[in-house]
């Protein structure tokens, strides 16, 4: 069972106020990507797991998409970025690959491993200033805590080969990863994307059932 982190207040107090909540879709710096890898939604049943304030939701009705379904966790929130948080994540991949028509995609975002690896999830900054993100603990998965809005965050920490062959095992054809990071366009209207740079914080990662 995932950690329902979104209903403590203190987290969905500091949650409600990042760019992704306020903004909707164009407050994620990684959606243009993660929408590179949609496929046309006009007339296809789309279900958001995980869907945040159901930003998601709304660009697929005003996409033309026949039927929406959004589902979380959550009482207060319909949350992007939510599979890292889930303690097992096979059984989901083959419950959304049985629920699927021959050729429906399965696409998520999620944080990258190299992100999730380290107990302490902080970057080193050396005596020239410079910074390094620790990758230690990497081949050892499970359980990571973060103080991230409020104490005791638990996320899950899974080698990236782990989420592909959780995938394969399913029964699902690879059909795109991107180790994402911003472009110098938005790194120059948000300079705090910059560190983003130098470590992928996040990986996005499209699947199809065959036909």
């Amino acid at each position: 069972m995932s950690q329902n982190i979104y209903d403590n207040p203190t987290f969905f107090a500091g949650y409600a106020t990042l760019p992704r909540s306020v903004e909707g879709l164009d407050g994620a710096p990684e959606w243009p990507a993660l929408r590179a890898m949609l496929p046309d939604l006009n007339d296809l049943r789309v279900v958001d797991l995980g869907c945040g304030y159901g930003w998601f939701c709304r660009y697929a009705q005003q996409h033309g998409a026949r039927e929406i379904l959004g589902i979380d966790v959550s009482e207060k929130m319909l949350a992007s970025l939510a599979l890292h948080y889930m303690s097992h994540i096979e059984p989901l991949f083959t419950t959304v690959f049985d629920a699927l028509k021959p050729g429906g995609m399965l696409i998520f975002s999620c944080e990258h491993p190299i992100y999730t690896a380290p107990l302490q999830q902080q970057w080193i900054v050396d005596d020239q200033q410079q910074r390094s993100w620790p990758i230690n603990h990497y081949q050892q998965e499970g359980d990571r805590i973060s103080n991230w809005f409020a104490d005791g965050v638990k996320k899950q920490h899974r080698k990236l080969a782990s989420w592909i062959n959780a995938l394969i095992g399913a029964g699902f054809e690879i059909v795109h990863l991107d180790e994402w990071g911003p472009d110098d366009e938005q790194v120059k209207q948000n300079p705090g994307l910059e560190e983003e740079r130098d470590r992928p914080m996040m990986f996005l990662l499209s699947a199809r059932k065959p036909i």
